[in-house]
């Protein structure tokens, strides 16, 4: 019997990288996933590879695409239990290069669609739930080019730490996965064009002390783990999976 056996979960961003990993991990510990993504055919695509999963197409910064997401939750009756609020958008801009349609991008999809995310499960946590939230090593590293990005994250770890106050009252227990640098398609994706996915990611790598790049599927453990009742006694806190990047 696995450690959600008959629980109901949300990853949002659900259809690639740590997002899948984790749905994946989830649905194999016995719960039922609805996972969100933009793009139809890759979500389709992960629900297959899921199983016990339903997909939920839409983007979080769309208020109206939540309130889809959390009516299909609704219809399934059982409440929900674990929330995996992942979804986030990143992109290099250094500060003179910033503007006000970069900044509203990435907040509206990292801050704001998180804190909508979440507002809106609330009706439908059950007590006892648990919600994770996904931060960054960027937001403690004050890499170049990367305010903008940083700085949603560290929003991010912000409301982890009101939320579980908030919350502590109705045993909801609110925490952070923040991961360093994974080898997914979204890594590659924000890679600058004077050095190539290839050497941006060997870059990387060279900067953690493990000598790496992580796994989503080591995501994925450590999300799980915080979902868990293995984490019982855990809420407001920041788990970094990051090989040691910001911590040696």
């Amino acid at each position: 019997m696995g450690q959600l056996e008959g629980k109901t979960a949300v990853v949002t961003g659900g259809s690639t990288g740590i997002g899948l990993a984790t749905a994946v991990r989830l649905a194999g510990e016995g719960a039922h996933v609805f996972v969100t993504g933009r793009r139809k055919a890759e979500l389709d695509a992960a629900v297959e590879v899921i199983g016990s999963a339903t997909g939920v197409q839409g983007d979080v910064g769309d208020p109206a695409d939540l309130d889809r997401l959390f009516a299909a939750v609704r219809d399934r009756g059982q409440g929900l239990d674990v929330l995996f609020a992942n979804a986030a958008i990143a992109s290099f801009a250094t500060l003179e290069q910033i503007t006000e349609e970069h900044f509203d991008q990435i907040f509206g999809v990292n801050v704001r669609g998180t804190l909508f995310t979440v507002q809106k499960a609330l009706p439908l946590l059950n007590d006892g739930a648990t919600v994770v939230l996904t931060g960054s090593s960027n937001g403690v590293s004050g890499g170049e080019a990367f305010g903008v990005y940083a700085a949603s994250k560290a929003a991010i770890r912000s409301f982890a730490r009101t939320w579980a106050n908030e919350l502590k009252g109705r045993g909801i227990r609110v925490n952070t996965v923040t991961p360093g640098p994974i080898d997914t398609p979204g890594l590659a994706g924000v890679a600058p064009e004077e050095i190539g996915a290839a050497g941006f990611t060997a870059h990387l790598a060279g900067m953690v002390p493990l000598g790496r790049l992580g796994r989503p599927e080591e995501v994925a453990d450590a999300v799980l783990f915080l979902a868990s009742p293995q984490s019982s006694f855990i809420t407001g806190a920041e788990l970094a999976v990051d090989g040691g990047l910001n911590q040696v």
